[in-house]
């Protein structure tokens, strides 16, 4: 890299700002799914939106690659830095820029954590939607990177559906205004497009939130099975009543033990597997849908139940469900978690075929997953020290992405494609498809500067290869066009 671009670009930032020796790079090398590893050239800190935005023009005068990071929370490898590239870290624009709650909008800078904006608007009766289980730590900036979800996605929808505008820096330095500080907008929705873009289309410097009226009245339920499929086809007959959860949760024995040893989290003994659902809304809408829940989960098989009496018994509930992947770590030294996306109608069949995966490859699989809206998370256990455990995962964990294409699911449904899955978007989309989607990308950012390499396939897939199309598909279960 020319001189000249670290000249200037020390110009910008003061020393302990600008981090250049091995120790300073090492945090940043990877980030939640450590499969992947990369060194960056250089870490920026910026305490001002000028300063990211002087630093992109910079990279684009000199021909920088550059990742916009947050937390490094991502479970894809889309917050792995560029080799050799510039990682400009977003932690420290954490302000909550304004907050009206008679719009009920929120804006604030990416580098503030998903939680803190529901505890900033809690005295009023109101909150921000989106709860992935990494939201006391993740930043929005990183959530709007990768269209975060949560528990209550089924009834909320994902990150896209809660923004309603942004000012963003696009990778040749330009700054621009998409959308605005209303659901009324006119014109192409040029947020969505940013939304879930994995960085490659620019850095957000603010983001304009929706915020929500906190229900007024939860009811939260704990239901024990025999087995993990009957858990699944419990969600489609909750779904086929007509009720709308706020969330439905489910998780497998392995999990539920690994909760256990985590936080002292209590599940039946002998339950193969549990369902969580959470009703919430206004009292009497509430009080209307608990018999109907009621019924259906007597008619789903479930052997015990357990309702929160109280928000004690009912933070009980979701500690575990919240702390469960990193409670994992208590039962294996590594593992990689997926996040494929079946349709409701098949997570029975889906979470069979995971168990007889989990047989034929002789590797454990914990399970646990947002069951409303069938996006799976099974965690796959291995022992990185063991030659050729890593590569056996990895089979097995594309194994698992294809039969979620071959049931007409999706490769993500929240972690985003990153490093990790961007070989299976050609499996999933159309040769036009994927050519317009190159072309979009062009379009923007010509150089590929902007988190090169991520999410849109270019070169040799690094991992999840396997051994070609899933058996369902082989057998003609389901056909794709």
């Amino acid at each position: 890299m020319d001189l000249r671009f670290w000249s200037e670009l020390e110009a910008i930032y003061p020393p302990d700002r600008l981090l250049r020796r091995r120790a300073q790079l090492a945090p940043y090398e990877s980030d939640g799914l450590t499969a992947f590893r990369a060194t960056p050239a250089a870490v920026v800190l910026p305490e001002t939106q000028e300063e990211v935005i002087r630093t992109v023009r910079l990279c684009h005068c000199y021909g920088m690659p550059f990742m916009a990071r947050g937390s490094g929370t991502s479970l894809s490898g889309g917050a792995v830095p560029v080799e050799q590239g510039l990682v400009i870290a977003l932690n420290r624009l954490n302000r909550i820029l304004a907050y009206d709650r008679l719009t009920r909008t929120c804006v604030v800078e990416p580098g503030v954590t998903n939680a803190r904006v529901s505890q900033h608007v809690a005295a009023d009766g109101l909150l921000y939607a989106p709860d992935p289980s990494s939201g006391p730590v993740c930043t929005i900036g990183g959530n709007v990177a990768f269209n975060s979800g949560g528990a209550h996605c089924l009834k909320y929808g994902m990150t896209a559906n809660h923004v309603l505008g942004l000012k963003v820096v696009l990778p040749d330095g330009q700054v621009c205004r998409l959308g605005g500080d209303s659901l009324d907008m006119v014109g192409p929705g040029w947020t969505g497009l940013f939304v879930g873009s994995e960085g490659l289309l620019g850095i957000a410097l603010e983001i304009t939130l929706r915020l929500l009226p906190r229900p007024e009245r939860y009811f939260t339920l704990q239901a024990a099975y025999h087995s993990l499929e009957a858990a699944g086809d419990a969600v489609s007959l909750v779904v086929a009543s007509g009720l709308l959860p706020g969330a439905m949760e489910i998780m497998d024995r392995m999990a539920m033990d690994a909760a256990l040893a985590a936080v002292g989290a209590k599940y039946p003994a002998d339950a193969k597997a549990i369902l969580i659902v959470e009703l919430e809304g206004t009292r009497e809408e509430v009080e209307a849908e608990i018999p109907r829940l009621l019924e259906v989960i007597r008619q789903s098989g479930a052997y015990q139940t357990l309702v929160a009496e109280d928000d004690a018994e009912r933070a009980k509930i979701w500690k575990g469900r919240k702390s469960a992947f990193s409670a994992v770590g208590r039962l294996s030294p590594d593992f990689i978690v997926q996040d494929g996306v079946v349709p409701r109608s098949r997570l029975g069949q889906a979470l069979a075929e995971i168990e007889r995966l989990s047989q034929e490859y002789g590797i454990r699989v914990a399970n646990v997953f947002h069951a409303g809206d069938g996006n799976l998370h099974p965690l796959i256990m291995f022992d990185g020290r063991q030659p050729g455990a890593l590569e056996r995962a990895e089979e097995l964990a594309g194994q698992i992405l294809r039969m979620c294409i071959a049931l007409g699911g999706s490769i993500t449904g929240e972690h985003g494609v990153g490093l990790e899955k961007r070989h299976f978007l050609p499996e999933m989309y159309s040769a036009e498809d994927m050519r317009f989607m190159e072309q979009l990308r062009d379009a923007v950012d010509p150089q590929h500067l902007a988190n090169r390499g991520k999410k849109l396939p270019v070169g040799k897939a690094p991992a999840l290869t396997g051994r070609g199309a899933h058996p369902l598909e082989r057998q003609g279960v389901v056909s794709r066009e």
